[in-house]
């Protein structure tokens, strides 16, 4: 059963002017359930996260996982993303230089989409995923781009053995990829699969600063920075789907028991516009 758990949102002021955590998770028993005033307080930094239950089905699940198991797999850069983390799709990170996106990612995202576009019993199981999301969204939602070319989402990736703390935010890591700034940063994943136990996501309420390099760890950072922020977890099941803002701390726990933790995942961009893009 998929599970959120956050601190509640006390009045935590020291005087007598209120002031409010608002950093809780929420749970919604469907994708019609799911609004755009889910996103809008994502976005604002006043709710730490949203699990949709059902954002598929256990055909669509099942589907799709038939499918990656006869698709060829990369992984990130192994001398520097440990334990070894399989996946399908570049992460716009993976090619990323002081010039932009070179011919490498965009070889890498033509080559991952055409494999991806079947996975789905001859379908692509982006194509659902975004119709989901448009919906709740009810406004407009398309492609990020770069150099005026479609970027590309949804990347399908296996966490079994967790990930360390870290955070993303393409303005910071990447600045002027983006064809189109964006105001804000979401995080989506479909979990296609999940174990008997663990593969949970904890996310805190603490952004980077520069301050924050001295408990680098390889790609991630060192838990202590923000133990003592307010915190929600998250433990969805095969199936649900996850939102949040991956500006704050997050990290996957690993896996506790049996089976496959797999998501397939991009984040969301919200422009100046009130449009959502979205990419890997």
């Amino acid at each position: 059963m998929g599970t959120a758990t956050a601190p509640g949102r006390e009045n935590v002021s020291s005087n007598q002017t209120p002031i409010y955590v608002l950093f809780d998770a929420e749970t919604v028993e469907s994708p019609e359930k799911l609004t755009r005033d889910h996103f809008v307080r994502l976005a604002a930094g006043t709710l730490g996260a949203v699990v949709v239950r059902d954002f598929a089905s256990a055909e669509e699940n099942a589907g799709v996982l038939r499918g990656l198991d006869t698709c060829p797999m990369g992984s990130y850069d192994e001398e520097i993303v440990v334990p070894r983390i399989p996946k399908l799709g570049p992460a716009a990170y993976d090619h990323y230089d002081a010039h932009g996106l070179g011919g490498a990612y965009w070889q890498d995202a033509e080559e991952s989409a055409r494999h991806r576009s079947v996975l789905l019993d001859g379908g692509d199981p982006v194509r659902p995923a975004v119709d989901r999301i448009h919906r709740a969204w009810g406004g407009a939602m398309r492609p990020a781009t770069a150099n005026g070319r479609e970027m590309y989402a949804g990347m399908i990736r296996e966490t079994t053995g967790g990930m360390k703390m870290h955070w993303d935010e393409i303005g910071r890591e990447m600045p002027g990829t983006l064809d189109e700034p964006v105001i804000a940063q979401l995080g989506f994943n479909w979990y296609l699969s999940m174990p008997a136990a663990g593969g949970s996501t904890k996310i805190f309420r603490r952004r980077w600063l520069p301050g924050d390099e001295a408990y680098r760890d390889g790609y991630g950072y060192a838990e202590e920075l923000a133990e003592r922020e307010p915190s929600v977890v998250v433990t969805p099941r095969a199936g649900d789907a996850v939102f949040f803002d991956p500006r704050n701390y997050h990290t996957v726990r690993g896996n506790e028991g049996p089976g496959r933790r797999v998501a397939l995942s991009f984040f969301l961009g919200l422009t100046a516009d009130g449009t959502l893009t979205y990419w890997s």
